[in-house]
């Protein structure tokens, strides 16, 4: 298996793309024309920038590889090269599903597999 990238949804996100199987991108991503993913020491980055203010972001893990050529990687933000989906994400592919829920002190609470970014 190859590296695993990361897509955070909103509640409303991922429940219409576990209705229909799949997803076809948020607003940025229509407006982008790519699916933003992250790889995993991203996602923290990524959900402070865009998420934190979020109920309950749903995090989906992905092998990169059963992506095949629609996944690029690609230079985005801070100069680092960021994975970009040029097509639509299957949902029933996702390896790791995790609601993203706060601990007592209100910070997020990630798997242990998503690392802090640095």
């Amino acid at each position: 298996m190859s590296v695993c990238v990361y897509k955070l949804f909103r509640q409303s996100e991922w429940q219409e793309a576990v209705r229909t199987g799949l997803f076809t991108g948020s607003a940025d991503d229509h407006r982008d024309g790519f699916i933003h993913l992250s790889a995993a020491s991203q996602v923290r980055g990524t959900y402070e920038k865009y998420f934190a203010s979020e109920r309950e972001p749903v995090l989906a893990g992905f092998d990169a590889d059963s992506l095949g050529v629609a996944l690029k990687w690609e230079i985005s933000r801070n100069g680092e090269r960021f994975p970009h989906l040029y097509g639509v994400l299957d949902v029933s592919r996702a390896l790791t599903v995790s609601h993203i829920s706060r601990d007592a002190g209100g910070a997020p609470e990630f798997p242990a597999e998503i690392r802090v970014s640095s």
